[in-house]
């Protein structure tokens, strides 16, 4: 590799590092504080807060990465345009490929990053991701001990403590199951406590009151009366894995027996399918940002920023890419243009860039946005009915 292209690789690299990391930071930020309120209510510690987050962090880079590789490379070649060191290698009798190639080569090996964790690392994280959320949600005991507030157990399941003693004894318990919408039940009781061998909710000097559809209440008085929550805490820690979820050998030969196939068999091939289109991604952003801002231009021609340019057209093919990905999922006839816009979008690129050809607006646009501009411009206060001046002596 030349010096010249050593040089691109380096300012690339560090401008595509330094967009990625506030961008991925603050999109991780937002994910894991969703699962604050998961954490905190099932009584976790902060270290599974920590290794909760981090397990979401692999499912967030294939997402961001490419659109901070496309900034990278479109704000690094802006920048060297504006140096005029675009300028230079041009009259300098240099290849546009000495620029290509090490954008290219960048682009490549962050392909292959994003096939490695979009394939292999983030499957794993999801799961493990699952089973942390339904062991969070099986786990009663903790569900029931915040004080002095109504906890949602399950869907017409809901139960307050006033107050928690030593040893695990509950104080003042309040359940109300409205599960069966034939009967409803409401209990009462002055203390309490979990069984966890039975996974039971043991009530102590209590009442239940029974409320029939047709009005009729009955109350019943009781010295001890165990809740059963087995089958609360069974389902809930039961983790649902979905086709996202699988890794790369399942979505290759999925089994036919499985729950999630039988329920939404379309949705595997379409994640397979997904997988080896997606990782594509910077390579084709990498193409984008190059047609944009490969050139060097005047600084005084009047165009959108490349930046601007780039992000627009990526937005879209990934817009496009996504939409036909979840039409997979219902039709299989969705999946080949889920490898014809890649393609098309990369031939099309190629071309551009073989004919020394850049993405800009058509003539008639640029000519209307220019227009648009001066009539803006000459509205401005104080630039009302100016009347242009020249150098040359007034007569």
């Amino acid at each position: 590799m030349k010096l010249i292209e050593r040089y691109i690789l380096r300012r690339t690299s560090l401008m595509f590092l330094g967009t990625l990391l506030p961008l991925l930071g603050i999109v991780w930020t937002t994910q894991a504080l969703t699962n604050v309120n998961l954490v905190t209510d099932s009584g976790q510690s902060m270290l599974a807060f920590l290794k909760l987050a981090t397990l979401i962090l692999p499912s967030v880079i294939p997402i961001i990465l490419p659109f901070a590789y496309v900034i990278g490379v479109a704000q690094t070649l802006t920048a060297m345009n504006s140096d005029s060191e675009l300028t230079v290698l041009n009259a300098a009798g240099s290849s546009r490929m000495m620029i290509i190639r090490p954008v290219m080569y960048l682009g490549i090996a962050l392909s292959l990053i994003s096939f490695a964790v979009d394939n292999f690392v983030e499957p794993y994280s999801r799961v493990a991701v699952r089973h942390m959320v339904a062991t969070a949600h099986a786990d009663m005991l903790s569900s029931v001990i915040q004080e002095n507030a109504f906890r949602k157990v399950t869907d017409g399941l809901y139960v307050q403590v006033t107050r928690r003693k030593g040893g695990g004894v509950l104080e003042g318990l309040f359940v109300a199951d409205t599960r069966d919408p034939k009967v409803e039940y409401v209990y009462y009781a002055r203390e309490g406590a979990i069984d966890e061998k039975t996974s039971a909710l043991v009530m102590n000097d209590g009442e239940v009151h029974r409320k029939l559809p047709n009005g009729d209440v009955s109350v019943i008085k009781f010295d001890s009366y165990a809740f059963d929550l087995a089958d609360l805490t069974e389902r809930a820690g039961e983790a649902t894995i979905r086709a996202k979820d699988r890794d790369l050998w399942f979505l290759l030969n999925p089994d036919p027996e499985d729950e999630q196939v039988k329920r939404n068999p379309g949705a595997f091939p379409a994640e397979l399918h997904r997988r080896c289109t997606e990782w594509t991604l910077p390579i084709l952003f990498g193409l984008v940002a190059l047609v944009a801002s490969v050139d060097a231009r005047s600084h005084r021609e009047a165009r959108v920023h490349p930046m601007v340019s780039a992000l627009l057209v990526a937005l879209a093919i990934r817009w496009a890419i996504f939409y036909a990905g979840s039409a997979a999922e219902s039709s299989r006839l969705a999946i080949p243009f889920m490898y014809l816009i890649p393609i098309a979008v990369a031939a099309l690129a190629i071309r551009q860039l073989s004919r020394h050809k850049s993405l800009e607006l058509p003539a008639s646009w640029r000519t209307r946005l220019v227009d648009l501009r001066d009539r803006l411009t000459t509205r401005l206060p104080g630039r009302s009915g100016a009347a242009p001046t020249s150098n040359g002596p007034q007569p």
